[in-house]
């Protein structure tokens, strides 16, 4: 009995392909730009195949590729989307053209600087910005005003703004010059302006903000405006208990052919490694060293005999020897 093909629905199967999260996703799908099988789809509960054949925008969605992520210094006065109502200038514009089309993970609003992930799978991204990963966001704050420790202590219970309670807030007061003081600020949630609005609170304004760590991924010593790709062993390692990363085909063994480079290298390793238990000597014709006292098969005295044979505290020595002595 064959086995039914598995089926996902569209704003899933977007993701995955890179094109959107799922949430920008459905709204591709309302505003009528994916096709499935040449026929508009106006709703997100349309499930898709591996046979099924995806279109956005009139173009072919590409099977879903190895999952990559980048690290990225995003400068203050970009946007944080693909495309800006206002004309302004967008993070995805300035991007290397060879990272190909990717998604952010989470956002920094325009006069926000510091570390922005990248990625090709809006899968990843989901598991990245939901609050129930609990991955912290920690930035680097300059603002204008003055305060003490204690009342960024006020921060831990978290707060209200706009009437809803935020999540914990961690504060420390790292230095303070004149009217300006530094202070590093940790959440996990990572509402709209949470930061800038949470020093609002307690009186200050806040003229700088870098973010310098996104869960395990920091900023690092990345240029500004320069961008780094996470190796996939560290995704794997880091990220492994949120989705699944297989292995990738380049890095699976094969077997060699008889013959080959590769098998003559593993011959060379072997008889290297075979060398190296081999009894150690001068030169190339150097011989196992024998028991004293034992021949060749294992007889007594062998080539060492005579006065040269080692001694022996034994009765019949003693007797036998002391040769050229009184009797």
């Amino acid at each position: 009995m064959t086995e039914a093909p598995k089926l996902e629905r569209i704003a899933k199967y977007l993701a995955r392909a890179g094109i959107a999260s799922r949430r920008d996703s459905e709204k591709l799908v309302a505003a009528g730009r994916i096709k499935v099988n040449g026929k508009t789809i106006d709703t997100p509960a349309t499930k898709v195949g591996p046979k099924d054949k995806v279109e956005f925008d009139g173009k072919p969605v590409a099977k879903k590729e190895l999952t990559r992520l980048w690290r990225y210094y995003k400068p203050d006065g970009l946007v944080t989307s693909h495309k800006d109502e206002k004309g302004r200038e967008t993070v995805f514009d300035v991007l290397p053209k060879e990272l190909g089309r990717v998604i952010s993970v989470g956002r920094l609003d325009i006069t926000s600087e510091g570390l922005l992930l990248l990625t090709n799978d809006g899968e990843l991204a989901r598991h990245l910005e939901h609050p129930s990963t609990g991955l912290s966001r920690r930035y680097r704050t300059r603002a204008y005003g003055r305060v003490t420790q204690d009342r960024l202590d006020t921060l831990k219970d978290g707060i209200k703004i706009d009437g809803i309670k935020t999540g914990p807030i961690e504060a420390v007061l790292d230095s303070a010059s004149g009217d300006n003081c530094w202070i590093t600020v940790t959440l996990r949630e990572g509402k709209n302006r949470e930061v800038r609005r949470a020093m609002e609170h307690l009186g200050l304004t806040v003229n700088r903000l870098i973010r310098v760590s996104y869960g395990p991924f920091m900023l690092g010593d990345i240029p500004k405006g320069k961008v780094e790709e996470v190796k996939y062993k560290v995704l794997q390692t880091q990220l492994g208990h949120l989705m699944d990363f297989p292995e990738p085909p380049e890095t699976k063994q094969k077997t060699p052919k008889r013959g080959s480079h590769s098998s003559a290298k593993r011959f060379q390793k072997k008889a290297e490694d075979k060398s190296k238990t081999a009894p150690q000597g001068r030169g190339k014709f150097a011989k196992p060293k024998r028991k004293a006292g034992s021949g060749p098969a294992g007889k007594p005295g062998g080539k060492y005999q005579g006065k040269f044979s080692p001694r022996s505290n034994t009765k019949s020595n003693a007797k036998g020897g002391n040769r050229g002595g009184k009797k």
